[in-house]
Formats: C-alpha cells, sequence, structure tokens
C-alpha cells in the first residue's frame, strides 16, 4: 500500500475545500484504482492536500493513479468544481529516515544537528 499526497488548488483565494472532500474522492475511485482510504488536509501550506493510501506494483503506479482518481473527483464532484490537481507524490516519512540516520552513525540517540554525544 502506497500513500500519495495530492496537492489541490483552490478556484479562488476565499475557496476552502469541502469538509467532505475526502469521502467524494474516494467514492469516485473506479474498480482499477484501489483505495483503501482517503484524508483531507485542508489547512496544509501552500496548498490544501488529499492522503490516497492506495495499492499498486510500484510508486509510479501509486503516483499515477492517486493523480487520475482526483482529477476525476475535480472534473466530476459537484462540490469540487473549480478546484484543480497540483503537485502529486509520495511524502518524506521523517522518522523513518532518523532511524536510519541513527544507525548509521553507530551512535544511540543521534537524531539532529548538534555535537555528537560522547561515547
Amino acid at each position: 500500500m502506497y500513500l500519495i499526497h495530492v496537492g489541490l488548488r483552490a478556484p479562488s483565494a476565499q475557496a476552502a475545500l469541502p469538509a467532505r472532500a475526502a469521502d467524494l474522492v474516494r467514492a469516485q475511485a473506479p474498480a482499477h484504482i484501489p483505495v483503501e482510504h482517503v484524508s483531507a488536509h485542508p489547512h496544509a501550506r501552500p496548498s490544501p492536500v488529499l492522503g490516497v493510501y492506495l495499492l499498486a506494483d510500484g510508486l509510479e503506479e501509486a503516483e499515477h493513479r492517486a493523480e487520475a482518481l482526483c482529477r476525476l473527483a475535480t472534473r466530476s464532484v459537484p462540490e469540487l468544481s473549480g478546484w484543480s490537481v497540483g503537485r502529486v507524490g509520495a511524502p518524506l516519512v521523517t522518522a523513518y529516515y532518523e532511524r536510519l540516520l541513527d544507525a548509521a552513525s553507530g551512535l544511540p540517540g543521534r537524531i539532529g544537528p548538534g555535537p555528537f554525544p560522547s561515547t
């Protein structure tokens, strides 16, 4: 399963992402786009983001499927009329990479800038 973030562009500066946006997008998923869940982050900056959890054979396929679903929703769902799809991609999972850095450094608890702990 992949989590793909889809940035949405509002039709105007005053437009707010509908409260039911995640459910509205999820309901549009055709059988060939196996969506498990959609979450909405209406206050994300610089623009609202949908988190689309879906099944795919690889990251590129997951990104294409999430983009296709959101483009379909912005064309088909009246509440999303005027919204457009922006950036599409997998989010960076910071905690995972911090653990990798800890393991690579060989020093316990090393997760950020500053002096290395004394050994």
